[in-house]
């Protein structure tokens, strides 16, 4: 990936690049995706299924499983503190991003995804199989706590980055922009009361990023779209929400890594959190 320029290529990897490393004893490979029920059809020799519902996320609070939860997890599936692992799933790599984001959130940094995802290793016609791996435990150290301001934003932070006139990205389709719609077509409506969006907040829908097979845009492309078009600044604060905090992720991931914006948060609590919070200020246009 270096001969693409992006700021820090290492956290892309191809899936030529993937389909020779199969047998690597210090990667593993994970496959998470929007439907969870994909990876029980074919997946990649070797990689293993985290659910982003049940594996990453508390079941009984909005917030995410704590540091010792999250080591049990990694050690269940092979993975020890010096494990690269390297993410794909469906829907252009929306839910391997948002994995890679909260494996990051528990300090985890040898992290990649791998360009393209589920659909382009598919369209090329590559190897999938239904047998499940079973690793030897890994052996994780949990962290102390959990990460969470460094490149995470709650409902406070992004009101203040609003109120400051600061960098914030509004990820989802234009018509939830607008307030026309308050979850993506065909999607189902997840209780929101209020349309429109975060009050100052610039529209970059996701998709933007990537092309027809799923791979991200040029650096070039993605300086045209994020700076020339949406006006961000390598050195500003930024702030990404969506819905749920999934396509926000991947836009997390494509400033952070691909353009190198040091200072990059998703809200995760995102429109599903503001457009039924009392009092929570809303645009529409």
């Amino acid at each position: 990936m270096s001969e693409k320029n992006y700021a820090h290529p290492e956290a892309l990897v191809s899936t030529e690049w993937v389909a020779a490393h199969l047998a690597d004893p210090h990667l593993r490979i994970v496959e998470s995706n929007e439907d969870i029920l994909l990876y029980d059809t074919g997946h990649i020799q070797g990689s293993v299924h985290i659910d982003w519902r049940s594996d990453l996320q508390d079941q009984t609070i909005r917030d995410y499983i704590n540091p010792q939860q999250f080591a049990a997890l990694c050690e269940r599936n092979g993975i020890s503190n010096d494990t690269t692992v390297i993410f794909y799933g469906d829907k252009s790599n929306w839910w391997a991003c948002y994995a890679l984001w909260v494996f990051r959130l528990f300090g985890h940094t040898k992290v990649k995804i791998m360009d393209g995802g589920r659909e382009k290793w598919v369209a090329e016609q590559r190897h999938l199989t239904r047998a499940v791996p079973h690793f030897v435990h890994g052996h994780y150290t949990p962290p102390e706590t959990r990460s969470d301001s460094e490149i995470r934003a709650f409902y406070d932070q992004a009101l203040a980055q609003s109120r400051a006139g600061m960098a914030l990205i509004d990820v989802r389709s234009p018509a939830e922009f607008r307030g026309e719609v308050t979850h993506m077509p065909e999607y189902p409506q997840e209780g929101v009361l209020r349309g429109g969006h975060i009050p100052g907040a610039a529209s970059v829908p996701w998709k933007m990023a990537v092309k027809d097979d799923s791979t991200f845009k040029d650096i070039s492309e993605l300086r045209q779209i994020y700076e020339d078009e949406a006006g961000l600044k390598p050195g500003q604060d930024v702030v990404a929400y969506c819905r749920i905090g999934e396509r926000s992720s991947h836009t997390w991931f494509v400033l952070t890594y691909l353009l190198g914006y040091k200072n990059v948060r998703n809200y995760d609590g995102s429109w599903t959190e503001w457009g039924n919070r009392v009092g929570a200020p809303i645009e529409r246009s």
